[in-house]
């Protein structure tokens, strides 16, 4: 898909993979309104980056688990750009819990994860589509989790929520075939403050770990996993249902 001259969606997208995702976006001329819950200052921040490259980019707010605001962000989208052909679902949630702590999985744990990460992935293509298929049709791509094949991870439901993501994935490509390609990228361990909040001192000597068993011989930056949506967005229009792996070789290497 050509991407210049074209809006896109991007929830979560003032931090990690979605803050790179909307400056690689930005440089390649898309439109771009830059999604986030509670980090403003950052959304702004990116959305002005954004701006700064040649791009139109706005900052909006919502909270993808609710249907109302996803909704809205579409809306917004459509009046700022006149048009929306790509979204990236890159908004998502954990809690890190050791997986044999099963008593720690509380009920909220389940549905605060299930809500952000599944559930508002669902309600942000749904209300996404009927804009993506005025404009000609477009691309829908989500940000899954190697967890999400290995069972491993911050926790037991987050990686449930993954799988949940890829089944999505595949299941969405079948639908909104043939106006909308649906894919799935999915990373292994990221740097930055995702994993330094979840990890707090022990965050250097995990990342080192991860390095040297990784085969390319080190995690990825949110800017790896920019790169992988970008293949998967500008790349060939027969790909669809399926879920990139962009872990440097992390599944293989252990």
């Amino acid at each position: 898909m050509q991407v210049e001259g074209s809006a896109a969606l991007i929830t979560g997208g003032g931090t990690g993979v979605g803050r790179e995702t909307t400056l690689a976006l930005a440089r390649l001329g898309c439109s771009v309104l830059v999604n986030y819950s509670r980090s403003r200052e950052a959304a702004e921040k990116t959305a002005a980056e954004a701006t700064a490259l040649g791009a139109r980019a706005v900052a909006a707010q919502g909270d993808v688990a609710c249907d109302e605001d996803c909704r809205r962000l579409v809306d917004v989208a459509v009046r700022e750009f006149g048009q929306l052909r790509v979204l990236v679902n890159s908004a998502g949630t954990t809690s890190f819990i050791p997986g044999p702590d099963l008593d720690q999985v509380t009920d909220e744990v389940w549905e605060t994860i299930m809500a952000v990460n599944v559930r508002g992935l669902f309600q942000a293509v749904r209300a996404s589509r009927g804009a993506i298929e005025a404009a000609g049709g477009g691309e829908i791509v989500n940000i899954s989790s190697t967890a999400s094949l290995s069972g491993q991870g911050s926790s037991i439901p987050y990686a449930a929520s993954k799988g949940a993501v890829n089944t999505l994935t595949v299941g969405l490509a079948r639908v909104l075939a043939p106006k909308i390609r649906v894919n799935a990228i999915a990373p292994g361990a990221i740097t930055g403050r995702w994993l330094k909040a979840g990890w707090g001192d022990g965050y250097d000597s995990i990342m080192q770990a991860i390095g040297e068993r990784t085969p390319l011989g080190r995690p990825s930056d949110p800017i790896d996993v920019a790169d992988a949506v970008l293949a998967v967005i500008t790349g060939s229009d027969m790909v669809t249902g399926q879920v990139l792996v962009c872990d440097g070789g992390m599944l293989i290497g252990a």
